[in-house]
């Protein structure tokens, strides 16, 4: 008979499922969320451990498996704007882990439940997705920076694409303009995500509304290889970036987002 201890199949369950979850963000180009992951991780581990108790083995069924994947992606990555992408991305992840894990038991070098096993496995499936997506991760790490916001007492951390062909200033100020995602700005203005996502005129009337932007918005003219016209822009209370501080206008448009970042600056 097979002897199982709980503690140490919740604990390498724990440790390897916060490894996928970080690779997979790697992989994602994604502003890592280590706390995201890591209750992530101990939901995983605590399904491993529950499937192993006394009554509880429906849970081993596949329908019961994805639903825990479907739990532990919306845990990890529920905040980001490609939510189903990074979900996705780390089923994928998981199964080139078991993959490994698989052929590694095969092999009969290595016995189950084996923490060298595990971390093989993972070295393995790390070394290969680098391997495949290493050069566009470090092409993406090269070009992106942290940038903070705050507005009105809130305060909202992003990751902005360094874009040296980015010359958009307000005609105005003459202050240099980032154009950053609706879906980003969603904590400074709670409970506005579907007034963020408005015509610029339209938003500009709306938002000039608000008492922490009275005052505050334009209206800014671009122009680009798509076409022209007006993005509607507010000045932050404070902004940083890298813990420097910018003095910036932040525009809004649903076309500054991408692969791991919210905004172009």
């Amino acid at each position: 008979m097979e002897t199982i201890y709980i503690d140490s199949l919740f604990l390498l369950n724990l440790i390897i499922d916060y490894l996928i979850c970080l690779l997979s963000a790697r992989v994602c180009g994604l502003r890592l969320r280590r706390l995201r992951y890591l209750a992530a991780a101990a939901l995983g581990g605590a399904y491993s451990v529950a499937m192993y108790l006394p009554g509880l083995e429906w849970l081993a069924l596949w329908p019961m498996k994805l639903c825990l994947w479907l739990a532990m992606a919306l845990t990890a990555y529920g905040s980001e704007e490609r939510m189903l992408r990074c979900g996705v991305v780390f089923l994928a992840v998981s199964a080139a882990f078991g993959g490994f894990m698989w052929a590694i038991e095969l092999s009969g070098r290595h016995p189950a439940f084996d923490l060298r096993t595990m971390l093989l496995a993972f070295v393995l499936c790390y070394a290969l997705l680098r391997l495949i997506f290493g050069g566009r991760a470090r092409l993406a790490e090269a070009r992106r920076v942290n940038v903070l916001l705050e507005l009105d007492g809130r305060q909202v951390e992003l990751t902005a694409l360094v874009d040296s062909g980015n010359r958009l200033r307000d005609p105005v100020s003459g202050l240099p303009v980032m154009v950053v995602s609706p879906h980003a700005l969603s904590p400074l203005f709670p409970g506005c995500g579907e007034l963020l996502r408005l015509e610029p005129v339209a938003l500009m009337e709306s938002m000039g509304e608000m008492s922490p932007l009275r005052g505050r918005l334009r209206l800014i003219p671009f122009s680009s290889l798509g076409g022209h016209g007006l993005l509607c822009a507010f000045r932050p209370d404070r902004a940083e970036r890298e813990g420097t501080e910018l003095e910036i206008m932040a525009a809004i448009s649903k076309d500054a987002s991408g692969d791991g970042f919210q905004a172009i600056i």
